[in-house]
């Protein structure tokens, strides 16, 4: 289920963002001490941030976002695609389910509008999330000292 970030998600998020798995090609996790710190009592809600709940509890989070400073032409002002799983989540299909339920909300809220999706080419899990949402290849390119891949996705035009 896909919904907006509570208070109960705290630990989770900071979970997220310290684990050495799940940043391992995000440029590696952030101190749990300035997590526990910064993380505000209930995270950030707008628009497109969501989290991937699984019987009550957090086990990710999607954010759909204008890639408005993205390093990239190709990328550069349409909605840009991410998420982080909980390493328990990892291989069970939950970010393939909840990338294709944010990818509708967005078609029904902005129909037409193309999707971007970044990672690193080494990102073999990302790579076959990408495939099976139906991203295609743009380009590859060469930031971070690591090759990067941008994918585009495009809903499908309704029949008229």
């Amino acid at each position: 289920m896909l919904r907006e970030p509570e208070a109960r998600d705290r630990a989770a998020f900071i979970e997220l963002l310290a684990s050495p798995e799940v940043h391992t090609y995000l440029g590696g996790p952030r101190p749990r001490a300035e997590l526990e710190r910064g993380t505000p009592e209930v995270p950030e809600r707008w628009p497109g941030s969501f989290v991937v709940d699984l019987d009550g509890s957090m086990i990710g989070q999607i954010l759909l976002r204008r890639a408005t400073g993205h390093r990239r032409p190709a990328a550069a002002g349409k909605a840009d695609l991410g998420y982080l799983f909980l390493p328990q989540a990892w291989g069970r299909g939950y970010a393939a389910e909840a990338c294709a339920a944010a990818l509708g909300w967005l078609t029904d809220a902005l129909p037409g509008e193309p999707v971007v999706l970044t990672t690193q080419t080494a990102n073999a899990g990302s790579m076959r999330l990408a495939a099976k949402l139906g991203f295609a290849e743009v380009e590859r390119f060469e930031a971070w000292s690591a090759e990067q891949w941008l994918g585009m996705w495009s809903p499908l035009t309704p029949p008229s």
